[in-house]
């Protein structure tokens, strides 16, 4: 066992090879990304954060202040917003500013959008690598790569790669945090959770399920963790700057009032103004409805049923009346890979054919839809239609695969403990 353990670990000099390689890698990568800023305006979810951060670091202004919104707007249009255009207002936490203040360091913009968009083209391959871990997907080179590949140029990952979407990097996090809660490090995996909340509306749902889960399961160090952590960072925020919890709640009202339709209701309201609001609620209400039985239901199951959970209840909460926009889509590239990895375990060569045409499909389908519907104007929007394709097609797929995460093969199971144990 030591000899295997010696021949496997890296000497010094691989070692150092190793990582001059990998930042030689990501030298490239920040220079090919600054000529495409340079060449390509834009970004501008990551402009809102860089220019708050940064003028409360060089000013002392806050970000949630008119004067950092106007010189936001002027960065990005030349001027300040005009009625109905997007107001590029910063509505994260104050906390938020500990992952955005080293890009708030760089003064120049194309550049600090550059090492930003290095950031987050590795977290999509890290997003890919964490999903098919935590799925116990092994689909041979060739998928693997095409996965990689896929991770990172689908509609929804491109798409917030490009504007600077900082709900890659909290995917990331949450999917590192599960990751570490299925080896056992609990600990670790409920402080890289509470780091999610950086950009709440996407995690508050299944962040709920995973603390009910944990109670249920008396995993009380993830619990502490997670909480703990989180209250950290809203006692430190709130020492530095005592206004900011009133401040911020006060742009999160106003969100909605000039972004896109941010839920299925208001987007079906656009359509259908009397019906969709009302189909909005009745759809919150079916929703809570099933996280409160799938919830119930977990106490019985296995990590994998676990996983399975969460998965859903990703999915449930771009639907269940919480603002958000399918730029934060690329959340669900777990549940998808789930989906893939019960498809091929149960079907073998026949499922990863399906599973090629899948993502063939996906890459192809999502594009076209979005070029189809794309809605014209000074400032093109994508149409509010895109808050269906991926998430009708995880819902048919997660049921479909549902009996087969939440009842395993006894196979699965041993092979899971033995891993749990390795972690451990």
């Amino acid at each position: 066992m030591n000899t295997i353990l010696k021949t496997n670990r890296l000497t010094p000099p691989t070692l150092i090879l190793l990582i001059l390689g990998l930042l030689g890698v990501a030298g490239l990568l920040t220079w090919a990304n600054y000529n495409y800023a340079t060449e390509n305006p834009g970004g501008n979810d990551f402009l809102v954060h860089w220019m708050g951060t940064r003028n409360y670091l060089t000013e002392g202004v806050s970000p949630y202040s008119d004067a950092t919104a106007i010189k936001i707007q002027t960065m990005a249009y030349g001027r300040p917003a005009e009625p109905g255009e997007h107001e590029l207002r910063v509505a994260y936490p104050f906390y938020s500013m500990l992952i955005f203040t080293p890009f708030a360091l760089i003064a120049d913009f194309n550049m600090a959008r550059a090492v930003w968009m290095t950031v987050l083209e590795i977290c999509l391959l890290l997003m890919t690598f964490f999903s098919m871990r935590l799925t116990q997907y092994k689909p041979g080179l060739g998928l693997t790569v095409a996965l990689l590949l896929f991770g990172v140029f689908w509609y929804h990952g491109l798409r917030a790669l490009i504007n600077g979407n900082a709900v890659i990097l909290v995917a990331t996090l949450l999917y590192g945090g599960l990751l570490a809660l299925q080896s056992g490090r609990d600990e670790l995996a409920g402080f890289l959770m509470a780091l999610t909340t950086i950009k709440p509306q996407v995690v508050l749902v299944v962040l709920a399920f995973i603390l009910i889960w944990g109670l249920m399961k008396k995993r009380y160090k993830l619990v502490g963790w997670l909480v703990g952590t989180v209250l950290v960072l809203f006692v430190g925020a709130t020492l530095i700057r005592p206004t900011w919890i009133v401040q911020n709640l006060a742009e999160i009202i106003r969100y909605p009032s000039y972004n896109p339709p941010g839920t299925p209701g208001a987007a079906l309201a656009e359509v259908l103004p009397a019906m969709g609001p009302r189909i909005g609620w009745v759809l919150t209400a079916l929703l809570c409805l099933l996280l409160y039985f799938e919830w119930r239901a977990s106490k019985k199951y296995d990590f994998r049923g676990f996983l399975w959970v969460v998965s859903l209840s990703l999915l449930a909460s771009q639907w269940i009346g919480i603002q958000t926009d399918p730029g934060n889509f690329v959340v669900l590239f777990l549940p998808l890979i789930l989906v893939l990895a019960g498809l091929e375990e149960r079907w073998g060569r026949t499922g990863r054919w399906v599973n090629i045409g899948s993502l063939v499909l996906l890459l192809i389908g999502l594009w076209l839809i979005f070029l189809l519907t794309l809605e014209p104007g000074p400032q093109p929007q994508q149409s509010s239609l895109m808050f269906l394709p991926l998430p009708l097609v995880l819902w048919f797929g997660l049921y479909w695969v549902r009996w087969w995460m939440v009842h395993p093969t006894t196979t699965w199971v041993d092979q899971l403990k033995q891993q749990e144990k390795l972690g451990r």
